[in-house]
């Protein structure tokens, strides 16, 4: 599954890999959903935080997974 990767990120305890084909996939610790990125698709750019992920899609919108306790996921 790591194959193809084109950008990582890293959190605290958990990596995020950036596929080629747009999709994400994560390892690691996912006691606060920071790895739940199995539906992402048309990802163009990945980061990591403590215990949140964020990706963004090929036309600037973001998703992000993982703890909200500081704000960090209000991104709608």
């Amino acid at each position: 599954e790591w194959e193809n990767i084109t950008a990582i990120a890293a959190g605290s305890s958990h990596l995020v890999g950036l596929r080629a084909d747009g999709t994400v996939i994560a390892a690691g610790d996912n006691g606060m959903g920071q790895c739940s990125v199995g539906g992402w698709t048309d990802i163009v750019a990945v980061s990591a935080g403590r215990f949140h992920t964020v990706g963004m899609r090929s036309d600037g919108t973001v998703v992000v997974t993982g703890s909200d306790g500081y704000g960090q996921c209000d991104v709608e």
